[in-house]
């Protein structure tokens, strides 16, 4: 179950220090419009980035296998299934078959040790 803080009105991820710039990520439960779905949440120059687990090529999860999302080098975020390459930090394709989309951005905040991930209309809390 989620943890919600009331006063932001932000749900719990993971703890902050699970995240390091370029290495795996974290995986949590979302609706996408109206649709049980991942989103995910990646450190990159030191700071957390968070997505909808959706290539903008083809709508399948993107990880090699749970949680990574990193090609080698750290640099860039990278779909298993055909290769297409995104910016960690903006979600902009860099390249391969995504051709001038982008990763659907979930907002994410780090604070007192944690990571909080923001629902909005388009990416919800799953129902408790």
């Amino acid at each position: 179950m989620a943890v919600l803080d009331e006063g932001t009105g932000t749900l719990f991820v993971c703890e902050a220090a699970a995240l390091v710039d370029g290495g795996k990520g974290v995986r949590f439960p979302v609706l996408a419009f109206g649709h049980p779905a991942t989103g995910f949440v990646v450190r990159y120059d030191g700071k957390p980035f968070a997505y909808l687990n959706r290539c903008a090529h083809v709508p399948i999860e993107l990880d090699w296998s749970q949680g990574e999302f990193f090609e080698s080098s750290g640099l860039y975020l990278m779909c298993a299934t055909h290769g297409a390459v995104y910016q960690p930090d903006t979600g902009k394709c860099a390249g391969g078959p995504c051709r001038g989309g982008r990763l659907r951005p979930i907002a994410v905040s780090e604070r007192d040790g944690g990571i909080w991930w923001q629902p909005n209309d388009a990416v919800r809390a799953p129902a408790a």
